[in-house]
């Protein structure tokens, strides 16, 4: 079927090939891992300064809206009031 002779060469042949191109492989293999292993950890740090300058945003906004909503409540109390007081429903500025 196979003729022998040529078999054994060939073999001995392939041997150290494959053994080159799979030590190559696991090279590239090793580095595309550092490669993603770093692009991720860059991406950590920069969502990570998101999210810290976005919950900064939102502690001013929170202050905003609790620091107004009193100043409105003391603004709707003195508009009940007032109209209370007055036949004429209060004019609103735009």
């Amino acid at each position: 079927m196979f003729n022998t002779p040529f078999i054994v060469p060939v073999i001995a042949l392939m041997i150290p090939i494959i053994a080159i191109v799979m030590k190559n492989w696991r090279h590239v293999q090793d580095r595309k891992m550092d490669l993603m292993e770093k692009s991720s950890t860059e991406l950590t740090n920069v969502a990570q300064a998101r999210i810290e300058k976005l919950e900064a945003r939102i502690a001013v906004l929170e202050r905003i809206v609790t620091d107004k909503r009193t100043a409105l409540a003391d603004e709707i109390d003195s508009l009940g009031i007032s109209r209370i007081g007055s036949a004429t429903p209060p004019r609103i500025d735009q």
